[in-house]
């Protein structure tokens, strides 16, 4: 605001068009314009998979890939007991709903590889196995390009478990 009032003025004039236009889609609980987002709306995905992600930010990375063409659920947190964030904060009525409403045939959960993120996923797999869902989870490893010798123990030793046959 010092150096470029104008400029302050257009942020926080563009801050208030989101909170005012910027709504969840009914499907996904991602964050949209419209009733439903493009990618909900769009019928050349596949309806049989549901990719779990925390944030509009992870489905946007993911999207970036151009490796998925499933669907999404955005959970728009992830569990944190210790901060009061329990599966009713995550949107998880939503999400069973959606995982059960017979299309989808798999759930993956792409959470995030921290402690709450791993927490979420296994209580989420949990709860969707017992629905009969086939669940699966994003693999770790080695990032691409990475060195061994640079490369923490902790993810070696993940991408040892979690190898896969060539």
């Amino acid at each position: 605001m010092q150096h470029n009032r104008d400029g302050a003025a257009r942020l926080g004039s563009a801050l208030s068009q989101a909170l005012q236009n910027l709504r969840h889609c009914v499907c996904c609980n991602t964050l949209t314009e419209a009733q439903t987002c493009e990618t909900c709306a769009d019928p050349s995905r596949d309806a049989s998979l549901l990719c779990v992600v925390e944030t509009p930010a992870d489905q946007l990375m993911l999207e970036q890939t151009l490796a998925y063409r499933g669907l999404y659920f955005v959970l728009m947190g992830r569990l944190s007991p210790l901060d009061g964030i329990g599966p009713r904060e995550i949107n998880f009525e939503r999400l069973m709903q959606r995982a059960t409403d017979g299309r989808v045939q798999e759930v993956i959960l792409a959470t995030n590889f921290n402690n709450e993120g791993e927490a979420t996923a296994h209580y989420l797999s949990q709860m969707l196995k017992v629905r009969g869902l086939a669940t699966t989870r994003l693999a770790r490893g080695v990032p691409v390009g990475a060195e061994l010798e640079y490369t923490d123990a902790g993810t070696i030793a993940r991408a040892v478990l979690d190898r896969r046959q060539l």
